[in-house]
């Protein structure tokens, strides 16, 4: 891991120390791992520090089951309890893919959309500059009661879509919390065969704009 982190410019840190003196806390593991990280990692954090939810529950092929979100809780409500703070939810609605290589110079056409939700609007701005820094507009998707809307499978939900795109495939939209969460698990059935079990970036885009309306 040392040297990973060398080679991205990174500094290490284990989980005692992760959270001591930084503006911005990225979670990027699975979901229902939130709830086993230590209470220091909490604790050490700064009451100015922003945590970021990138995560995706997916209990059909990955996650243990969460109750909560099961009966219709919103992903980054449940993880805000667990860590007893204020969270953003950002950056889960591009294919990892996309996040590493399609990010653009703000001057550039075509340039990919997230969401951004959270309850605290400084929060929330913060980390929408951040992903304009990494290459994407930000796009202010309220707060976190309504971020199931950026859940796996909601509309433009790794489609790869520009702003005006994103917009759009949401305004069109008819998707509840329920339903959200049941095309979720269609979706998980139907990805191999719309694929063909190819899961190639262009194909898995191509499924994803098929399933996530």
């Amino acid at each position: 891991m040392a040297d990973f982190a060398k080679a991205i410019g990174a500094t290490p840190a284990d989980l005692q120390t992760v959270g001591v003196d930084i503006d911005v806390l990225i979670l990027s593991v699975p979901t229902p791992s939130i709830a086993d990280l230590p209470k220091s990692l909490w604790s050490n954090l700064s009451p100015d520090t922003v945590i970021v939810d990138t995560g995706n529950y997916y209990p059909e092929f990955r996650d243990a089951r969460i109750d909560e979100i099961d009966k219709g809780q919103p992903e980054s409500l449940w993880v805000s309890e667990v860590a007893g703070r204020k969270v953003v939810k950002a950056f889960n609605m591009l294919l990892a893919h996309s996040l590493a290589n399609l990010g653009k110079n703000p001057k550039q056409s075509n340039r990919l959309a997230i969401w951004v939700a959270g309850d605290d609007d400084h929060q929330k701005h913060l980390i929408m500059g951040l992903v304009d820094e990494c290459g994407f507009d930000a796009l202010d998707g309220g707060d976190l009661a309504n971020s199931w809307k950026q859940q796996p499978n909601s509309a433009g939900y790794c489609c790869d879509y520009t702003a005006d795109e994103l917009r759009q495939s949401r305004k069109n939209s008819a998707q509840t919390v329920d339903s959200v969460r049941q095309n979720r698990a269609y979706a998980v059935g139907e990805l191999p065969k719309l694929t063909g079990g190819d899961f190639s970036h262009e194909n898995v885009i191509k499924a994803n704009r098929m399933l996530n309306v």
